[in-house]
């Protein structure tokens, strides 16, 4: 993704461009998997802890990125690919490695149509499998 195409998609979403948002979108879409805030700090130098997290938050605002909980200790975010600012019409399944502990979309599974009991309302739903990714399943 260049920066006309984190322009572009930014301001779909509502958001004004800038170049620390670019950078943290670019890192999210490079990575092709979540990634925790730790991740991203890693992977960005250049922008402060409190810099990238204000911008993920904008970013979760604005249905730009996914939060993911994944039972690690480590909250991770995802690009969305949400075409709506409003709602997040992008929820699919994801996949928890216990052995190397890295989080991975598995965007070709949809989410089951759930039902709540009456009186309850669902903002989100968080569908997680856990298990040994196939890159560490070579390993054993």
């Amino acid at each position: 993704m260049d920066t006309n195409d984190c322009e572009i998609l930014l301001k779909e979403h509502d958001i004004k461009p800038t170049a620390n948002r670019n950078l943290v979108l670019k890192a999210l879409d490079e990575a092709a998997r979540p990634l925790s805030m730790l991740e991203l700090e890693d992977e960005i130098e250049t922008i402060d802890k409190s810099g990238i997290f204000r911008t993920l938050r904008l970013f979760v605002d604005h249905h730009l990125v996914h939060v993911i909980e994944d039972g690690s200790d480590a909250v991770r975010y995802e690009l969305c690919h949400s075409s709506h600012d409003e709602i997040d019409d992008d929820q699919h399944a994801h996949f928890f490695c216990q052995v190397c502990h890295k989080t991975y979309c598995l965007g070709e599974i949809s989410l089951p149509e759930l039902a709540v009991p009456q009186g309850f309302t669902a903002t989100s739903v968080n569908y997680l499998i856990k298990g040994v990714c196939p890159h560490c399943s070579k390993c054993d």
